[in-house]
């Protein structure tokens, strides 16, 4: 997860700069860069790796200048080279990036018509050519970013600088954080309040859709509407447990607002920005030609693979079997030979998934993982590792974790449809569109927030809930328990609907929430039929459904939240956040310790 940190001071901007990326390390990254403006021009300073090989090449030649803005960078559109690390720069502005812009291929095609020559394979790299654009047809700094970012679509934050005002930095967020420090003559902003610690405890975090122009001793807060706005300029103690939550309650719900970012990150480490082909990293086996997959995690990994089981068996048409890693080797299971093993884990710590793993080595299967580190054991013993770039999650209900393994596993499933040709190019394009819909489409979602808060008020004062789902959104009924469960200490269970009149439908009454997620997709018909059942029983229904649904069963559900209607492939990433949102809040209503539920650990590192 990329890192953003910018400086309008009164020393030397550059060392400041790569001490506030070097508290964003974390996060992970594969280059970095600073920018400062220096005599009315841009000096840059851009290395591959990590901050080290930056600090040696600032060492060599220091580059001058007090206002100025740094970022490490994850991979994403195009490699990690010193070439598409940012800052990215005109002769007239300079700009850093986390996030996404989704038309970005549309927007390059646009410019280049006019003329403009592109340098890097990054979507970043749009940006500073729209703002750049805008300033060449007469408009003022100011004006030409607000216009531009009317034009870009995505979930983004972001940082500028420019030589026509060199007392000018500004800033911008949708569906990413950002956060603005005040010093004393000196202003910041940052990805993480972490990178700011150093520098000031007076914070002021932006909202989504706010743009802000930060200057020495002051700053001017936008938003999405360009109307001007008061934002709390908090005292924060200087402390990385509470300044690393961003202003947030808990780390939980800052987790949850990531997504947008998190996702796009992902998506981008798979997806061409100019095809739209999904590609994997060279693997040193054939997947294309196994005849199974088998899928092992623990979980709300193992909900995450069951959903990769109905993606890989309907798009890539390939046989998989999905077991809970703490079973699976007990069951000592026969795999065929040439199969895959799939190993799903945040952590890659996870002590039953890496014996399962083990046994699976031992009986002759290729090893694929899915993990969230790096370094971990599991990423260490894999044969191949497809990475979730979600960043440190400190929560122990996963969160983003979830949904960046979702994400992945959608792009696995494509991937090895288009190889084993059972998807032509048209489908494979349709389907990386709706995927790259999905951060601005989370976005969106997390626009429900406050009515997910009063309904969980209802959910609070049950004793039993139950989430009900088909297909690809069962296993999201089974999340949406599980992370109820956890952090909320209320009893549910999550199950297909289809299942409900083989038990289920028994413990249906007034004081039994049932929350059902219905998407519009090839078994709707049968989930109202569902949703109807329970109605007729007096059962109150949180519908969970497009505006489609929503229409559908307003007169018989008890309360329904509309999320965006998108293709049914990637429904069930969208469909993860309002249940996350709801046992969040639910789980704040009951005062229970959120981020650290009882007997629970983020890693579970003994059987």
């Amino acid at each position: 997860m990329c890192g953003i940190i910018g400086i309008i001071g009164n020393n030397d901007a550059a060392p400041r700069l790569v001490e506030g990326l070097r508290r964003l390390e974390y996060r992970g990254y594969d280059s970095a860069g600073v920018a400062t403006l220096v005599s009315g021009r841009i000096e840059r300073c851009r290395a591959e790796g990590k901050l080290i090989n930056l600090d040696h090449k600032l060492q060599l030649a220091p580059q001058a200048g007090t206002v100025g803005i740094g970022h490490t960078r994850w991979a994403t559109h195009g490699g990690p080279t010193e070439n598409n690390a940012h800052p990215h720069a005109t002769d007239r502005c300079a700009v850093v990036h986390n996030g996404i812009i989704e038309n970005y291929q549309r927007l390059k095609t646009e410019l280049e018509a006019e003329g403009r020559v592109f340098a890097t394979e990054t979507d970043t790299e749009i940006i500073v050519h729209l703002v750049t654009h805008y300033l060449e047809s007469g408009l003022a700094p100011v004006a030409a970013t607000a216009k531009a970012l009317k034009r870009l679509e995505g979930a983004f934050a972001l940082a500028l600088i420019f030589t026509d005002d060199p007392d000018l930095m500004i800033g911008a967020r949708r569906g990413t954080p950002l956060a603005l420090g005040y010093g004393d003559g000196e202003m910041y902003l940052a990805s993480d309040a972490f990178a700011l610690a150093p520098l000031t405890s007076r914070l002021c975090y932006l909202e989504d859709g706010d743009w802000v122009e930060v200057r020495h001793t002051s700053a001017v807060v936008h938003d999405a509407n360009d109307a001007v706005v008061t934002r709390t300029v908090r005292q924060t103690a200087v402390s990385g447990a509470l300044i690393g939550k961003d202003g947030y309650r808990h780390f939980m719900l800052k987790e949850i607002y990531e997504q947008p970012q998190v996702i796009g990150d992902t998506l981008s480490a798979f997806i061409h920005p100019s095809t739209g082909h999904i590609s994997l990293p060279d693997l040193p086996f054939d997947l294309a030609s196994a005849p199974r997959i088998t899928i092992v995690a623990c979980g709300t990994a193992y909900y995450a693979g069951l959903v990769g089981k109905y993606w890989l068996e309907q798009i890539a048409r390939i046989p998989v079997e999905i077991d809970i890693a703490s079973e699976f080797r007990y069951r000592e299971a026969p795999l065929p030979a040439g199969g895959v093993a799939l190993f799903i884990s945040q952590s890659g710590e996870t002590l039953d998934t890496l014996e399962a793993l083990r046994y699976c080595k031992r009986q002759g299967q290729h090893i694929l993982a899915i993990v969230n580190a790096p370094e971990s054991t599991i990423a260490r013993e894999a044969d191949a590792v497809l990475y979730t770039l979600a960043g440190p999650e400190i929560g122990v209900a996963s969160t983003k974790a979830f949904t960046t393994q979702l994400t992945t596993l959608a792009c696995l499933a494509v991937a090895l449809a288009r190889s084993r040709n059972v998807i032509d190019q048209a489908r494979e394009a349709a389907l990386a569109a709706a995927l790259r819909e999905v951060p601005a489409r989370a976005v969106e979602v997390l626009n429900h927030d406050e009515r997910l808060r009063a309904l969980a008020h209802e959910v609070a004062e049950a004793r039993d809930v139950l989430y009900l789902g088909r297909g690809a959104c069962y296993p999201l009924a089974l999340e949406g328990a599980l992370k109820l469960k956890e952090i909320s200490y209320i009893h549910a269970e999550g199950y297909a609907a289809g299942e409900l009149k083989h038990g289920p439908i028994a413990l249906v009454d007034e004081s039994v929430p049932v929350i059902v997620l219905v998407p519009s997709d090839n078994l709707f018909e049968k989930a109202v039929s569902n949703v109807q059942e329970v109605c007729a029983r007096s059962g109150k229904v949180l519908l969970i459904a497009d505006a489609k649904g929503v229409e559908r069963l307003k007169d018989r559900v008890r309360w329904s939240v509309e999320l965006p209607t998108v293709d049914p492939f990637v429904a069930p990433i969208l469909y993860a956040i309002p249940v996350q949102l709801l046992a969040y809040h639910t789980a704040v209503l009951k005062g229970t310790d959120v981020d650290q539920p009882r007997t629970l650990a983020k890693s579970v590192t003994v059987e």
